[in-house]
């Protein structure tokens, strides 16, 4: 949002030391004749001052306002969606101040950008066909005409298999490209896949990073603190499905399950346990989520100067301090791909 604020000008233009004059009959007027009757220094004294008085008055001070979204899930203490919220029923502050929410929706019918990132390593490649048909049977279900869907696969490497698209039959040829390779780039598959997001053309300010994998990062790729910060930068939310291949496994990365669980909290998204009903049941709890978000949209006010990471929270305060569970990224970086005019 651009906002205009006139500068005041210093003088009026059409009176210049007591003398009424219009922009126009300065501009006819001949100079010789002005001098013979006020005197040369008199004449320029009163063009120029006209001249100034113009200026101050066409002058603007343009200040950028640029609009923040955040995309909020609220459930009750048994985890069932509270649907029917209000704008006024929300209360939003950034850095602790108070914001103005200025744009309210509620299961928004923004496009969706989403990426779908599969973990094709030895460590579950045993489940590669199974993963395929569950992608495939969420990418049918969730996209619509607005979204796009773009399909990677990561293990030594991070391969881009189909582009973003709407098209299923080209979603279908990419899941039928899935290859396994040993070890698991997860960071730079995080990394890359935010990035993306965040350059797609399509510039909705609905990000969605998908990743399908056991946590275990053992390419010498990004950091864990890198794939956060890419996904934050570029406003997207993380969705983990977490993938165990074996429950009680002494060499199971319970370190690597923690932080796909991170990522999510800290990005507004939410992580599903394969093992919990299957990776159907955990694609559906993704789309369910994303389909009754609010957006809560707002123009920064009174922001903290010099800060390049600023926190939001959102709260409904007619609810019990323990009775809702209301999830929203933790901030936002005042550079961020994902913040629109």
């Amino acid at each position: 949002m651009m906002l205009d604020f006139p500068l005041p000008c210093a003088v009026a233009p059409e009176r210049a030391g007591g003398i009424l004059v219009s922009v126009m009959q300065v501009r006819d007027l001949r100079v010789g004749v002005m001098e013979d009757w006020l005197g040369a220094s008199a004449v320029w004294a009163l063009l120029a001052l006209v001249s100034l008085a113009l200026a101050a008055q066409q002058a603007t001070l343009h200040v950028d306002v640029k609009l923040v979204s955040v995309f909020v899930n609220v459930t009750d203490r048994n985890g069932a969606v509270v649907g029917g919220l209000k704008r006024e029923d929300f209360a939003l502050t950034e850095d602790g101040r108070p914001q103005r929410i200025a744009v309210f929706e509620r299961q928004s019918e923004l496009p969706l950008n989403l990426t779908l990132a599969i973990d094709t390593s030895g460590s579950v490649r045993k489940d590669m066909a199974e993963e395929a048909d569950a992608a495939r049977r969420f990418a049918h279900a969730i996209l619509r005409s607005q979204d796009q869907m773009s399909l990677l696969q990561f293990a030594t490497q991070v391969r881009e298999l189909t582009p973003f698209t709407n098209q299923m039959s080209q979603i279908d040829r990419g899941l039928g490209k899935l290859r396994g390779d040993w070890a698991t780039a997860l960071y730079d598959a995080i990394s890359y896949g935010s990035r993306q997001l965040g350059e797609n053309p399509g510039r909705s300010p609905r990000r969605v990073l998908v990743v399908v994998s056991d946590g275990d990062d053992t390419a010498k790729g990004a950091t864990y603190a890198q794939a956060l910060d890419a996904a934050l930068r570029n406003e997207v939310m993380i969705y983990t499905i977490i993938d165990v291949p074996i429950e009680a496994s002494a060499g199971r990365d319970l370190g690597g399950e923690h932080a796909l669980i991170t990522l999510a909290e800290q990005t507004g998204g939410k992580s599903f346990y394969e093992s919990d009903g299957g990776l159907d049941k955990a694609f559906a709890r993704v789309s369910d989520d994303l389909r009754t978000q609010y957006l809560l949209g707002y123009y920064p006010k009174d922001q903290e100067p010099g800060s390049a990471f600023h926190r939001v929270q959102v709260k409904v305060p007619r609810a019990a301090a323990e009775g809702f569970n209301i999830r929203h990224k933790a901030g936002y970086y005042i550079d961020a791909a994902g913040m629109g005019k």
